[in-house]
């Protein structure tokens, strides 16, 4: 990759005290407690967009880890995702403390319905100004699916069948229930809406039906930007079709690079540029003015871990109970419900499988992901290489303390990444997507699937004709 090539950056969060590195919440210089805040954030947000940050990814998980151990009470003590809060609550307080930043949204499309939920959607993205992403998920935890009545999760394979439903439903509502230009203001002829450019869907789909007008006037970018993180084959196969950015993790650069040509082949099979999707790696970064400052700040990170906590986590992603592993055993593959692809990475690549030991480790391996600690000159160059050999466009960048471990990225990496021409100066002007792909609209590509559901007005469709 050229060092010229513009690298992306999300803040990788999640409206919960604990994320992904548990028990980090207790440093005295965090202030993840204070998660359920918007003053938290709002200056989140300032900070992300001071660094020129594409976005904020937010993360969500519904439902509670109660795998290890097969109890909740573990996840529940040590703050490992639980409690959480709804991440779409907190985008409107951050866009409107912000101007450019954008924000990928988690909504677990399992429990929601297309009619509702593209409302909620259309309505963030108004009020953003087009500055809204779906990261697509599924849903895979059973407790989840308890608390919402159901006796079990849906199978791992026909999440994804279910996933194509919904998507469809929600493009047709998107897309081809209102015309451009339906929404006329005439103040004089008291007419907010022309009901002639007002289009009726009907969905009869396997898993959901609709029947009815959008109930929102198109937004800015009328589908939000896509994201997606499955890596699974089922979930390639879905994220090649519908995805616009993608994800991903991977403890070696073959492994994530693998993952990447694995998509991006997908991608061209579905009959799209493998290139309109862009790869974000998820990376863990340390830094500090000196090497030897951040390995100091990395070792200080560490004795706040919390090994329960971490491995409750990696139990409900994996749907293994961990408990029952011993300390140095290597973790074997089994077929879950839960993650499928971490679950293959985590025992299939590699010069030996993982352990116990290894989940609880604030590093490497414990990361399952680039981590990186150094000098911003060190970080900078690990960030391209890994940009380069894994072919990836950004990064999302995991907490670890909060503020100070993206405060300092954006103090001294950014100016870094920037002096090597490998950063923005600025934001472009424009929705998200007019961000992220610069070269093309606020809408939709015309090679996307969701773009055939869309209405021409009756002047392009005389054009067209």
């Amino acid at each position: 990759m050229s060092a010229r090539r513009e690298l992306r950056l999300n803040a990788f969060e999640m409206a919960a005290p604990g994320h992904t590195w548990a028990g980090l919440w207790r440093h005295p210089r965090d202030t993840t407690a204070g998660y359920n805040t918007l003053e938290y954030w709002v200056s989140l947000a300032r900070t992300a967009e001071r660094g020129l940050f594409d976005g904020v990814f937010l993360a969500d998980v519904f439902g509670i880890y109660d795998v290890y151990g097969g109890r909740a009470e573990t996840a529940l003590a040590r703050a490992a995702q639980a409690p959480n809060i709804d991440p779409f609550l907190v985008v409107p307080a951050m866009a409107h403390a912000t101007k450019h930043l954008g924000f990928g949204v988690t909504a677990n499309l399992t429990y929601e319905h297309p009619y509702a939920f593209t409302r909620k959607v259309s309505t963030l993205d108004h009020l953003t100004g087009g500055r809204v992403g779906w990261n697509v998920v599924t849903g895979y935890l059973e407790s989840g699916a308890r608390g919402m009545g159901l006796a079990e999760a849906r199978a791992h394979d026909e999440r994804y069948d279910a996933g194509e439903d919904f998507l469809e439903a929600a493009y047709k509502l998107w897309e081809g229930s209102w015309e451009d230009g339906a929404a006329v203001r005439d103040r004089a002829g008291g007419v907010f809406t022309r009901p002639d450019k007002v289009h009726r869907v009907v969905h009869d789909g396997p898993y959901y039906q609709v029947d009815g007008q959008h109930l929102t006037e198109p937004s800015p970018q009328r589908t939000p930007v896509l994201y997606q993180a499955g890596a699974s084959s089922r979930g390639r196969q879905f994220a090649a079709r519908h995805a616009e950015s993608i994800f991903l993790n991977g403890q070696t650069k073959p492994i994530a690079a693998k993952a990447v040509r694995a998509i991006r082949e997908a991608a061209k099979a579905a009959g799209r540029d493998p290139h309109d999707i862009l790869m974000f790696l998820g990376a863990t970064v340390i830094v500090a003015p000196t090497r030897a400052e951040a390995l100091e700040l990395r070792d200080e990170y560490a004795r706040y871990l919390d090994v329960a906590g971490q491995l409750a986590l990696v139990s409900g992603w994996t749907g293994i109970d961990l408990s029952e592993l011993d300390a140095h055993e290597g973790l074997a593959y089994v077929k879950t419900n839960a993650m499928q692809s971490l679950v293959e990475n985590l025992t299939i690549p590699g010069e030996r499988p993982f352990t116990r030991a290894d989940f609880a480790e604030f590093g490497p391996r414990g990361a399952r992901a680039p981590f990186i600690v150094g000098s911003p000159s060190e970080v900078a160059d690990a960030l391209l290489s890994w940009a380069e050999e894994a072919d990836v466009d950004g990064f999302n960048l995991t907490r670890a303390v909060a503020p100070e471990t993206i405060e300092a990225f954006v103090d001294l990496v950014v100016p870094e990444l920037q002096s090597r021409g490998a950063f923005k100066q600025r934001y472009r002007d424009g929705t998200l997507r007019e961000k992220l792909f610069p070269e093309g609209s606020a809408h939709l590509k015309a090679t996307h699937p969701g773009a055939r559901f869309r209405r021409l007005d009756a002047v392009a469709q005389a054009s067209a004709a």
